[in-house]
């Protein structure tokens, strides 16, 4: 059987467990933390209205579009590590822009959400680092396809119409790691979750596509002959890839490549402060920064001096000043529009040490990790490591995080929300798609 056979047959007959169902529940509050602000014009975004007056008129692919570019708009949505992505806002915006015109059961768009992040974790690894390294931007290249997949399961095509949806979309499949700090890096996600939309209402039409050599010819082009490509479809399901290494969820709005070094930064400030000083008096007297880490694992934090917030998302020198001054990664100060100049002198500070002595980051990004060290002007030195394990180790809290972003909407609105994106059945799906769309 060929790879895009068994993968379509792994597409339409494996089935979730409820601990995937559950996991992808929770998977859908964090998409609609992350989207509501932008959606609703609640930060400064530019791209929306010019997006709606390009795609507007409601159809299921303009729909998934706007969704997928609002939810990646702040770089605030999930992570998932085999994918080395973010698998939610391709997917999700492809399964609710088609629900929406299309209605099916709750466990039926659970099981797809599922399946579309099983995909998505399986390319990942098929592809190798090499994928990501070559330039590529995995949420808009992979995550074409693992929408589309999620799209197959939830409208029930059978094993040979999967193969050719599957084949559709894999070859639109683009996108460039050129793109970040611009509106381009979430239009990403809006382009992917379109043209699984796409791939799939040419495949209910009959238009014919190539059922065998596609996502394997894919998977060779962009892998730089280290290609795993048994790795799409052995042990399918062994855990559900919702489950384990399953979503990462963000508890800020940076690349989730700086948040080991933003939590470093706050550990020092609170040793700091816990010693009875003063923060003026740290920040009066740091004379130098410096942030260690594994050969290549800044590669999507690339920004040393960021231009405006957006590009600030990407700046390991920015989130550092900004965490020492804040305490936090406030999302003011990562909104579309001007940076924070207040942060950029701090910044400037701040120097990029690679520890050659670590394992390249390529080998194996679960290693990653930041050692920052503050040098005063006395000459004496605070440092504190934190490996990214640390940082998956401590739970984020969605709920909370859902809570936040709802905080400008009336009492009666934010109770429906929240009780809808529970999900405890398909009224509760009706009601977030009429909600949020």
């Amino acid at each position: 059987m060929n790879l895009t056979a068994a993968l379509a047959e792994r597409i339409v007959h494996s089935q979730p467990d409820a601990a995937a169902r559950e996991a992808a529940r929770e998977g859908v509050r964090d998409f609609l933390a992350v989207s509501w602000p932008v959606l609703q014009g609640q930060v400064p975004d530019s791209g929306l209205p010019a997006l709606r007056n390009v795609y507007g008129g409601g159809s299921t692919r303009s729909t998934a579009l706007l969704l997928g570019y609002a939810s990646h708009a702040l770089d605030y949505d999930d992570f998932h590590a085999d994918f080395r992505g973010h698998p939610s806002v391709v997917i999700l915006p492809a399964l609710l822009a088609w629900q929406q015109h299309q209605p099916t059961e709750l466990d039926d768009f659970l099981d797809a959400y599922v399946i579309g992040v099983e995909v998505a974790g399986r390319l990942g690894l098929a592809v190798s680092q090499q994928h990501y390294a070559l330039g590529n931007h995995n949420t808009a290249t992979l995550g074409t396809v693992a929408a589309a997949a999620a799209l197959a399961r939830l409208i029930g095509t059978d094993t040979s119409a999967t193969a050719t949806l599957i084949g559709i979309a894999t070859t639109q499949a683009s996108g460039l790691r050129a793109q970040f700090g611009s509106a381009v890096k979430p239009l990403h996600a809006g382009f992917a979750a379109e043209r699984a939309v796409t791939a799939a209402q040419l495949t209910l039409a009959g238009f014919d596509g190539k059922q065998d050599g596609v996502i394997e010819a894919f998977i060779s082009a962009t892998s730089n002959g280290q290609a795993q490509p048994e790795k799409l479809i052995d042990n399918w399901a062994e855990p559900w890839r919702m489950v384990s290494p399953g979503l990462e969820f963000k508890p800020f709005p940076t690349c989730a490549g700086t948040h080991s070094a933003a939590e470093a930064t706050r550990m020092l400030r609170q040793q700091w402060l816990a010693n009875g000083h003063s923060l003026q008096a740290l920040l009066d007297n740091i004379a130098d920064i410096s942030v260690a880490f594994p050969p290549g694992g800044d590669i999507a934090a690339s920004v040393r001096v960021p231009a405006n917030g957006i590009e600030a998302r990407f700046s390991l020198e920015y989130v550092i000043a900004a965490m020492l001054m804040y305490d936090d990664l406030r999302l003011q100060d990562f909104a579309e529009g001007e940076l924070n100049h207040a942060v950029m002198p701090l910044a400037a500070k701040v120097r990029r040490t690679p520890d050659e002595n670590a394992p390249p980051d390529a080998i194996n990004p679960a290693l990653r990790f930041h050692l920052v060290t503050l040098t005063l002007r006395d000459g004496s030195q605070l440092q504190q490591r934190r490996t990214r394990q640390q940082s998956l180790a401590d739970a984020v809290d969605v709920m909370g995080k859902l809570r936040a972003a709802l905080q400008q909407e009336m009492p009666q609105r934010q109770q429906q929300l929240l009780h809808s994106s529970a999900l405890r059945n398909t009224a509760d799906l009706a009601a977030l798609i009429q909600l949020l769309l």
